[in-house]
């Protein structure tokens, strides 16, 4: 990574040569094509340090590092920290993370607070221009000043202070003379503006707290709408991409780089936020679920953060894939999360090697099987992939199956194991139930069964046949694992779709997670490490938790291997 963010390092393709379209594309080629920027193409991804990067981010940040990588051009990562009461370098280090993660170097890491002193002199530049004032008005008067929708603004009665006593206030306003909401520096725009982000806003307010990196060197600090624009301006970005709900600030964005930038500009785009069902994205919503301890962290696989997903078992290719398949638009829509299902499935269906593990364990007892005898039977690790090879699996007399591969009184269609019923066990033999054994409750606790030697590995060598393929591990091998089976955290497609009294937290889904604690899985599982991804044959795609340690270890699931809740919602 470099500190170099001038100009564009190679060529840039034709426009619509090769990879993604989209209308941002499209833009940036026409201005490449024009000679706009002297051809130059520079983005940014900028996030505020208040919170776990999320899968919307995922999009923004493909999208940023895509058209600059794409094009020849530079990606910054710039931090937007601009509030020093919300913002924590845990966030700042978890974002780097995440965008590493994710696959993109960026050509600098900076900070709005590296911008402070220049954006200061911005700040007095406006003043001397006649273009702000100090605002002494408190912060509901300022509300009610406002107006409304369809009511203009009234102007502050502090709106006409000379300039000289606007640039003494907003001097002793640094020196830290006066308390907290004491005064705000506001831009002088139209406070009849139907715009109201063009109402006179906020550019600076005091707030005597220590910051993540400058500390107690400030105690006035600018706002997003006016350290942003800046920023870019300063670091000479072309395009800045950002999302629909900044629209209405781009006449702001655009008023201040024009009355203090010089030359060259930036100009903001906007493209639709990811919107998925099932999920909240708001990340004062996510810190709500983190502090109130809905969940277990940032990182909860349940929780639509890059950590968590990562810590669910997803790729960062798989969330690649799905940005690129939903692609960018300029209108607002809810993608299905399947959607992000079926990218992970793909991905993993290729790269995880077959484990064969029992969640919830029915001991099976082959009475005609040599007592002591160990076989080591050869199965394919990934039948996806052809250099994946085979492992070997021990079988022996004593089993596990699962227990909702066995019934005593099954319905027509039940192909699994009952009573008299014949079944094949995955690379092994066919075997027959012919006796359940119950405790003193009435409850299952063993089933004796035989085994056809002339079957492994095979068909029976008189043409019967059977249905049913179960998936098993040999009891005195196996290894016990706890698993984690994590569902959708909310219950409704719109979870903050709510009526009045109800809250987002009301549309919580009870059974997103159920633990698993006596499961067994063959031998090869204790030779994997943490964040190692498998399919558990039958049941789903799965991931070491790091909670994992010698001789316990813990399993998340990260997607089944078939979309249940598409045949929820049809049956619904």
């Amino acid at each position: 990574m470099t500190d170099d963010h001038g100009s564009a390092a190679a060529a840039a393709p034709k426009p619509g040569e090769g990879g993604p379209t989209d209308f941002i594309r499209a833009i940036v080629d026409e201005d490449l094509a024009a000679g706009k920027h002297h051809g130059r193409v520079a983005t940014r991804f900028p996030p505020e340090p208040n919170g776990y990067l999320h899968i919307g981010h995922a999009k923004s940040i493909c999208l940023n590092f895509g058209v600059a990588e794409e094009r020849g051009g530079t990606c910054n990562l710039r931090f937007d920290d601009t509030n020093p009461t919300k913002e924590d370098v845990e966030y700042v280090d978890a974002i780097k993370e995440d965008v590493a993660w994710l696959g993109f170097a960026w050509n600098a890491e900076l900070y709005a607070s590296d911008y402070f002193e220049r954006l200061y002199q911005f700040a007095v530049g406006l003043i001397k221009q006649g273009h702000a004032y100090v605002d002494s008005l408190s912060a509901d008067k300022i509300r009610q000043y406002r107006g409304t929708l369809t009511e203009p603004g009234r102007n502050s009665p502090y709106r006409d202070r000379p300039i000289e006593e606007n640039l003494d206030l907003f001097t002793r306003m640094r020196a830290g003379e006066f308390p907290d909401g004491a005064h705000v520096l506001r831009a002088k725009i139209d406070m009849a503006s139907p715009n109201l982000n063009m109402r006179d806003p906020t550019l600076y307010r005091i707030r005597h707290a220590s910051h993540h990196r400058t500390g107690g060197a400030w105690c006035i600090y600018p706002m997003y709408d006016f350290a942003h624009p800046l920023s870019d301006a300063i670091e000479r970005i072309t395009h800045s991409i950002c999302t629909l709900e900044f629209e209405d600030h781009r006449p702001l964005y655009d008023w201040l780089v024009d009355r203090l930038i010089e030359g060259d500009k930036p100009r903001q785009y906007e493209f639709a936020r990811l919107n998925l069902n099932y999920t909240v994205m708001s990340k004062r919503k996510l810190l709500q679920l983190v502090e109130q301890r809905y969940v277990a962290g940032w990182d909860d696989p349940r929780m639509p953060t890059l950590a968590g997903l990562r810590r669910r078992g997803y790729t960062a290719e798989s969330i690649r894939d799905f940005c690129n398949r939903i692609g960018v638009a300029k209108k607002e829509n809810v993608i299905d999360v399947a959607q992000l299902e079926h990218s992970v499935r793909e991905d993993l269906n290729k790269r995880a090697p077959r484990v064969m593990t029992v969640l919830r364990p029915i001991k099976v007892v082959l009475t005609n099987y040599p007592e002591g005898q160990v076989e080591h039977l050869d199965v394919i690790n990934n039948p996806e992939d052809s250099s994946a090879g085979t492992r070997q699996v021990p079988f022996s007399r004593v089993l596990y199956i699962e227990r909702d591969d066995f019934m005593e009184n099954p319905p027509k269609k039940f192909y699994r194991l009952s009573p008299g019923g014949e079944v094949r066990l995955r690379c092994a033999y066919f075997i027959t139930c012919r006796e359940v054994v119950k405790d003193e409750r009435g409850e299952i606790v063993e089933l004796r069964c035989t085994y056809d030697s002339a079957t492994r590995g095979g068909d029976a060598p008189d043409g019967r046949r059977v249905k049913a393929t179960l998936h098993w591990v040999s009891a005195a091998h196996a290894v016990p694992v706890e698993v984690r089976l994590y569902d959708r955290l909310f219950s409704v497609e719109e979870p903050e779709n709510v009526p009045v009294g109800k809250t987002f937290l009301d549309n919580l889904n009870p059974r997103s997670l159920e633990v698993l604690r006596g499961s067994r899985a063959e031998p090869s599982v204790a030779d994997s490490s943490v964040g190692a991804r498998v399919q558990f044959e039958r049941l789903g795609y799965f991931c070491m938790d790091p909670d994992s340690r010698a001789g316990a270890l813990v399993f998340n699931r990260t997607v089944s291997l078939r979309d249940t809740w598409a045949k929820i919602a049809q049956r619904g």
